[in-house]
């Protein structure tokens, strides 16, 4: 009609309006209602956008038998163990833990309705109750609860909840976003090939991170990845499943980037719990006497793991499991060419937890000679670009080194991308446990400490310091360098707003947190062309350290 421009109307779009068109919410009617209202027993954080409502549950394996029934997983805190029953409920409910923990993380990438760090719960998983601490009432396994994840709210009752579509106007919209020049790409953090399909048809511009220990935690997998961490047994078999996954994603993601991080938690995550173990596990995982088995299972224990034998680490003393990934990845690669000479799998091999430049230079010599016998071996040209993710601040303050690394055998880079972990990055270098942040940073905010939670929305001062730093001192060693998030920031519109101001490539959120990365881009990118016409190179380069 000529009312207005396309860029106008977008810049009108309240991203939060966004948010809830994607998820299942409860009506205006039913927030507003007594029924609601004067049934909220608890509240805390919104880890997960959107309205669930089922019976309680927590057992994981419980939740995987009765899939076909709607359920609410009730937890303490959640681990990758759990993933079976997360998928399997309508949302997830934890008495601990921040909004980049794991449950958190988990829900938004499945678009699952969570509230964690929920502190006034009092969880027993092994009774099947959950006591609000305030009052004394008890719910149990079967009681029915309503979650709002977008407002972190419990209610003790079923509230109805509803759907909203996402096509014809809305997908309109997000095409003018599309449209917008020298903006940000959205690509996404997908894991298997269902979430990469979802996340294409969302709008997504390849995959930035897949987390490859997800692929692990299917209940036929679990004891043969068991039994290679305790072992030693299996690596063929692991390799075997990972390839099948990737030929999956690849698929799915034909012609777009797909970032893979090498294995990345440490090995005890995948590991069953000393009280788990019976006759019947122990020789499963080839173990006579139960008792060597926890004796095995406890050697592997680690007083502060998120800093321990993780990321590169691991993979530099468990030889043999960085060669086997890579030989996933590209012979899914080249299974996908064998049978379409018209496929275009794009493979990217991301390093983890790096923090000086042997690790990094060790890992990734490893990474390119396995990738060149792969494609020697299948007769089979397969591009593939070799990065890393800066998530220690250490790597942060190198990175000028870790751009600039050559191979001395072809006298070329070593190093292709740099992707900002922003949620470990934000934990090194503030000092603060995301997975605990939920007992103190609502109060911080509340009293003006500080002015957001950073985890949810980047700390420019410090985290946000280093991310420009790292950027400048990498793109001045390697001018082709490419710079991108791929922490829980980059699906928050503030912090979008951040990364473009400073040049870099692209973000990667949760498959159900990119249409909101689509709109926040381009409104980034409106905004700063109407203040200024600098160029991305010249917004990383116009940055100076101490200023």
């Amino acid at each position: 009609e000529g009312l207005t421009t396309k860029e106008d109307a977008l810049m009108k779009i309240d991203s939060d309006h966004v948010r809830q068109i994607l998820h299942p919410a409860f009506s205006k009617e039913a927030l507003n209602s007594s029924k609601y209202k004067d049934n909220v027993v608890a509240v805390g954080l919104a880890g997960g956008p959107g309205a669930a409502v089922g019976k309680i549950v927590f057992q994981t394996s419980e939740a995987e038998k009765r899939s076909d029934e709607k359920l609410i997983l009730v937890r303490e805190v959640t681990s990758p163990e759990d993933v079976g029953g997360m998928w399997a409920s309508q949302g997830i409910l934890t008495s601990r833990g921040g909004i980049t923990s794991h449950a958190a993380v988990v829900a938004r990438g499945w678009g699952k309705p969570c509230v964690c760090g929920c502190e006034d719960l009092l969880v027993d998983e092994t009774a099947g109750t959950m006591t609000l601490k305030s009052t004394g009432k008890v719910f149990k396994a079967g009681d029915v609860i309503s979650i709002n994840g977008s407002t972190g709210e419990v209610i003790g009752v079923e509230i109805e909840t509803s759907s909203v579509s996402v096509e014809g106007p809305f997908g309109i919209v997000l095409s003018w976003a599309d449209e917008i020049e020298d903006s940000l790409k959205v690509l996404t953090n997908a894991d298997s090939g269902p979430d990469a399909t979802k996340a294409r048809e969302l709008g997504a511009q390849g995959i930035g991170l897949t987390r490859t220990e997800h692929q692990f935690f299917a209940p036929d997998r679990l004891p043969v990845v068991r039994r290679w961490i305790l072992r030693g047994e299996g690596l063929d078999k692991v390799r075997e499943f990972q390839r099948s996954d990737f030929r999956d994603i690849f698929k799915a993601m034909d012609g777009l980037p797909v970032t893979v991080r090498m294995l990345d938690p440490p090995l005890h995550e995948f590991l069953p719990r000393p009280a788990q173990v019976n006759d019947d596990m122990a020789k499963l995982l080839g173990f006579e006497d139960p008792d060597e088995l926890v004796e095995a299972i406890e050697s592997m224990h680690e007083e502060n793991p998120m800093l321990g034998l993780r990321g590169c680490r691991l993979a530099i003393v468990r030889e043999g499991l960085t060669t086997m990934q890579v030989e996933a990845i590209m012979h899914a690669a080249a299974d996908l060419k064998e049978k379409n000479s018209a496929a275009n799998p794009r493979p990217r091999l991301m390093i983890p937890l790096v923090g000086n430049i042997n690790e990094f230079k060790h890992q990734a010599l490893e990474v390119k000679a396995t990738a060149e016998r792969v494609k020697e071996e299948r007769k089979i040209n397969i591009p593939y670009e070799i990065g890393t993710m800066i998530e220690v601040p250490r790597a942060a303050l190198i990175s000028d080194q870790l751009a600039g690394l050559v191979d001395e055998a072809d006298g070329k880079k070593l190093c292709d991308f740099f992707s900002y972990g922003t949620n470990d990055l934000t934990q090194m270098t503030m000092g603060i446990s995301r997975d605990d942040a939920g007992v103190f940073i609502p109060k911080y905010v509340e009293r003006e400490f500080l002015p957001e939670d950073p985890f949810k929305t980047i700390d420019e001062d410090g985290v946000g310091w280093l991310v420009k730093y790292s950027a400048l001192n990498g793109r001045k060693a390697n001018p082709n360098l490419s710079l991108s998030v791929c922490g829980e920031h980059g699906g928050d519109p503030a912090s979008i707003k951040f990364f473009d101001s400073i040049g870099l490539d692209y973000v990667s959120c949760s498959p159900f947190r990119v249409p909101v990365a689509r709109l926040a881009k381009a409104q980034a990118a409106i905004g700063r062309r109407k203040k200024t016409l600098v160029t991305k190179k010249d917004r990383i380069l116009q940055f100076v350290p101490g200023a």
